[in-house]
């Protein structure tokens, strides 16, 4: 089944929220669905340590020794299986990113974030060439804002991305209130009280569009021939 991880060497580039988003939408949707939470502050284990309800299974055990067999294992019993990695280029991190069928690599509106997310670009072709075949990837925005307030800096920098032919996810996920609200109230966005979390109905449609795009370049690597 496939394997998404998330990766970026910069701290805070919103790897997690990525994660849960998606996860918890196709959770949500019926999907049996695995996090193997890679990340030394364990964000979606302390998630998981909350009271919803939906069948997510959070793996918090895992290091540069147990990854791959980690991700195996977890591959033969869920039908989706997401990594959540440390914010750094480590051994761990290239392991999980040679085993994954496709690796988001999150980033800001911000020419910081666009560097940093360059080096994890640079850590994907350094995989490839040791392992001598293409690692589908994809950059993916977080934390922008929604139109009509985009910001001129992050049109230029998805624009720059594109030129130089780097795969960009189309659908952003916006600045909302909801996302940090999973991770305080420690539930689902399917689960928040939309009378307490502003603008709750535009945050799900915002991780339904992006796990909808997802799984579109899923199956267009498996249709290539890419994915395990």
């Amino acid at each position: 089944m496939p394997v998404i991880c998330a990766a970026n060497p910069k701290g805070g580039a919103g790897k997690s929220t990525t994660i849960l988003a998606i996860a918890t939408t196709l959770a949500d949707q019926g999907a049996s669905v695995i996090v193997i939470d890679a990340d030394p502050n364990k964000p979606i284990t302390d998630w998981r340590s909350g009271s919803s309800r939906l069948p997510l299974q959070v793996i918090s055990d895992v290091n540069e020794t147990t990854i791959r067999d980690k991700i195996n294992r977890a591959a033969t019993e869920a039908q989706f299986v997401f990594v959540d990695l440390e914010g750094t280029a480590s051994r761990l991190a290239s392991r999980a990113i040679i085993r994954s069928d496709l690796t988001l690599i999150p980033l800001g509106g911000t020419a910081l974030d666009a560097k940093q997310a360059a080096r994890a670009v640079g850590l994907i072709r350094e995989n490839e060439e040791d392992t001598g075949r293409k690692l589908p990837f994809s950059l993916a925005f977080n934390r922008t804002n929604p139109p009509p307030f985009t910001r001129r800096i992050e049109r230029e920098i998805a624009d720059q991305l594109r030129a130089n032919n780097v795969p960009l996810l189309h659908s952003h996920l916006y600045r909302r209130e909801a996302y940090n609200a999973m991770f305080m109230e420690r539930l689902s966005l399917y689960e928040l009280n939309p009378a307490s979390v502003n603008g709750l109905t535009a945050a799900i449609d915002n991780a339904i569009r992006i796990t909808a795009e997802v799984l579109d370049l899923l199956r267009g690597s498996a249709k290539t021939g890419e994915v395990a």
